[in-house]
């Protein structure tokens, strides 16, 4: 069993920080010392230094589409979780739309084996419904599917749930967490219709979708469309008892819907995702259809509102909808430009420069553990798996450049961004699965287990 020794570094972890030693035994944290009390080295197979650092536990992203199997040109379990290992991400939460979609018990298994044996780190796989497949949810094993995937608003992959009936019968039907994504479609196509006869059709006739700009994606998708399909969300589930997660909240509308309360006591929670917290609709213009994503990036105030839900607790967690896509699926205007974007390898540090170390470390891995009960993960603690990343704060600042991008797109939405943090090293049960720029191809995370 090896033994790692990380010494001299600064742990963030439940609300504190403190200087300690921290010793890694197999897959395990075995102890931690204060500073101060660092034992002798030398029994040690390996000693890490971290003066200077910061040791956070990894993050959790509880939204990713690794686009395996099926649309394995944009992106792949391997390609996307070398990106995560990068990041300082230990652990992802897989999304149901790929091709076949994860909606049957056959399909899930499939995905999960393709996950252990390709994941360089821990994983699990949403299961996702349908208007059809409610009768399944009993048959489900609690221990390993970490959530019920619902689309109420139409995006990649068309899992669209828009029968009433159906619905009520999903919030009904499981203890399991139901995490959804909220856009009232009838609004999306009141908005369609309306933006193709006033700013298209009014025009000279060679004028086409394709040149309408990207900002329009917002008015298309807008505030009234993700209020509205949340508020139906929360309803159902207040009705039914079910435990809601919202994903991507993007408006200042939608917070009035969630409540300040300890994450301990609530059964109806949200999410937020980074692209929503980094740009605004000014940024179309910038950026066009690289930032183009479901829902889509909103206002100024927006954003701010978004931000300050963060600190005060009324949004849950940071996740980031990773969504890898080539750059020529990304043509086409803002009704044929696919929606998502890549975002996992850089959410860590992207984070690390709007919000304290220790509100980073608590949406980003102590919420989504403790949200999907997810077994001996997201904390710092004696016995836990030694999911752990070192971070090294100011520095030399460096700008993301296209070459540093492991994702199998090529691209990132935060290329020419300015980073303040660097990554220095991931653990993944107890294995180095980064360091020194280069991610260890022979890790593999497990899956993750659940007590919900």
């Amino acid at each position: 069993m090896k033994s790692t020794l990380i010494k001299n570094a600064t742990l963030v972890n439940e609300g504190e920080r403190r200087a300690v030693a921290l010793l890694i035994e197999g897959e395990r944290v075995a102890r931690i010392w204060p500073s101060g009390q660092t034992p002798d080295e030398s029994p040690f197979d390996e000693v890490i230094d971290a003066t200077g650092q910061y040791l956070l536990p990894g993050a959790i992203d509880e939204h990713v589409h690794f686009r395996e199997p099926g649309m394995t040109r944009k992106g792949d379990i391997a390609t996307e979780s070398r990106a995560a290992a990068a990041g300082g991400v230990t652990s992802i939460m897989d999304m149901p739309n790929t091709s076949p979609q994860t909606i049957t018990l056959e399909a899930w298994e499939r995905k999960m084996a393709l996950m252990a044996e390709r994941s360089v780190v821990n994983y699990s796989a949403y299961f996702g419904a349908t208007n059809q497949n409610y009768d399944l949810f009993p048959l489900l094993d609690k221990r390993r599917v970490c959530g019920v995937k619902l689309f109420m608003g139409a995006s990649t992959g068309d899992m669209l749930v828009d029968r009433i009936e159906s619905l009520r019968r999903i919030f009904g039907g499981t203890d399991l967490l139901i995490a959804a994504h909220c856009e009232d479609q009838n609004t999306i196509r009141e908005n369609t219709e309306y933006v193709r006869k006033e700013y298209i059709d009014v025009f000279d006739p060679r004028y086409t979708e394709e040149d309408l700009e990207m900002f329009f994606h917002s008015v298309i998708r807008s505030d009234e469309a993700c209020y509205l399909s949340s508020e139906l969300a929360v309803r159902l589930a207040q009705e039914a008892g079910a435990r809601l997660h919202i994903m991507h909240i993007s408006t200042a509308r939608e917070l009035e819907l969630f409540s300040d309360a300890p994450l301990a006591r609530k059964r109806i929670t949200a999410e937020v995702c980074v692209p929503h917290l980094i740009f605004d609709d000014y940024d179309y213009s910038t950026f066009g259809a690289r930032i183009k994503c479901n829902p889509a990036i909103k206002s100024t105030e927006d954003r701010e509102a978004l931000r300050a839900a963060v600190d005060s607790g009324r949004v849950d967690s940071i996740a980031t909808d990773h969504a890898p896509h080539l750059l020529a699926d990304k043509e086409g205007g803002p009704f044929k430009a696919a929606s998502g974007m890549p975002s996992v390898q850089f959410s860590l540090v992207a984070m690390l420069n709007l919000f304290s170390v220790e509100k980073v470390v608590e949406k980003m891995a102590h919420a989504p553990a403790l949200m999907y009960g997810i077994q001996r993960r997201g904390f710092v603690r004696e016995g836990y798996q030694a999911d752990l990343v070192l971070v090294r704060p100011g520095g030399s600042p460096w700008t993301l450049t296209a070459d540093q991008v492991l994702s199998k797109c090529g691209w990132s939405p935060y290329e020419g961004r300015t980073f303040h943090w660097t990554v220095e090293r991931t653990f993944v049960n107890g294995n180095t699965a980064y360091a020194a720029g280069n991610v260890d191809d022979t890790c593999r995370g497990q899956e993750l287990a659940f007590d919900h």
